[in-house]
């Protein structure tokens, strides 16, 4: 049985005509012999932790029940883990599941220094998924529109806080900010019940709020959503007004989620990923689990997902210089 390096070393002297017949039968014998790490941007309950830990059980059944393990590493906005993964070694055994639009794309700009390169530094598998973030207000407070929490924002000047907790959240309201001239202060959390906890309290008058960890929050009543970041109503969440219905003609801001690995994956490990990610993404059971959490599922490619994050490199540039938002 041939060894990695050997068979490495043995492939390279092989025809170019014929490159991926050992490779495909090796990768496959071979992978997975051990347990597959998920890397996860958010602490464990969160709702980036909710959706990777789906997709983490439903490739452990496609693979026929080999093991994936999520790691949570948390931190800087999804910064950490993704430095982790750039860092990993490529042999398929650690995947990064995450909202690629915010997290890669969304990073040479909101940050004043980057040590990995968001395109260069992965192999880009797939998307898997898409959502808006949600403005929400506290279920106790009276506004019942975007226009009369704008109204009330006003009045308040800086003395009003709204909470942060991902990219497109803080991007949502700094859009929202400066469409009305709003001089409302950002809380930055961490962790999504602090924020959650706060807005509820009444300590924040909004934060934007991913689907997957806001669902139970609203369908307690304890929020009230005004509007998504989407231009307009999305498929999983058609009661939620989209943000050009509801006033903020400046946003539309969809988070799409998807899979990346460390650069230099094998072609055979790196083609088999696509392939169950993508019988994943249009299975019924995640579409009804992704419906339950306000999120669409969004089947792609690897040509599609680098076509996407580069569009969106230049889309987040555009986002931060509207909203004003100074890099970290």
């Amino acid at each position: 049985m041939y060894s990695r390096r050997q068979f490495l070393r043995t492939s390279a002297s092989a025809s170019l005509a014929m490159p991926f017949i050992n490779t495909g039968a090796f990768a496959q014998d071979q992978w997975p012999s051990k347990e597959i790490r998920t890397i996860c941007m958010f602490p464990p309950g969160s709702g980036a932790d909710i959706l990777v830990r789906f997709y983490a059980k439903k490739l452990e059944d496609v693979m026929g029940g080999k093991r994936v393990l999520v790691e949570n590493r948390a931190g800087a906005f999804g910064a950490l883990a993704a430095q982790f993964v750039a860092n990993s070694k490529p042999d398929g055994y650690t995947i990064f599941i995450a909202p690629g639009s915010s997290v890669l794309a969304a990073a040479p700009h909101v940050f004043k220094s980057l040590t990995y390169d968001p395109i260069n530094n992965f192999d880009h598998i797939t998307t898997i998924a898409k959502l808006p973030f949600i403005l929400c207000v506290p279920s106790d407070k009276p506004w019942k529109t975007v226009a009369e929490l704008t109204a009330y924002l006003k009045e308040q000047g800086d003395k009003a806080s709204y909470g942060s907790l991902a990219n497109p959240g803080l991007v949502g309201a700094e859009l929202y900010k400066a469409h009305f001239g709003l001089k409302t202060v950002e809380v930055k959390y961490k962790d999504t019940a602090p924020c959650f906890n706060d807005l509820i309290a009444g300590n924040l008058a909004f934060a934007h709020i991913d689907p997957a960890a806001g669902q139970a929050w609203m369908n307690s009543g304890k929020v009230r959503p005004l509007c998504v970041t989407a231009a307009q109503r999305t498929k999983a969440l058609p009661d939620i007004p989209g943000a050009h219905e509801a006033g903020i003609m400046n946003s539309d801001i969809q988070a799409w989620w998807s899979v990346h690995a460390p650069k230099g994956l094998p072609t055979p490990i790196f083609e088999q990923l696509e392939k169950y990610f993508n019988q994943i993404a249009i299975d019924p059971e995640t579409t009804a689990f992704l419906a339950k959490v306000g999120t669409d599922p969004y089947p792609g490619n690897s040509k599609m997902v680098l076509d996407l994050l580069k569009a969106d490199i230049k889309n987040w540039g555009d986002y931060v210089k509207l909203a004003k938002i100074e890099p970290v």
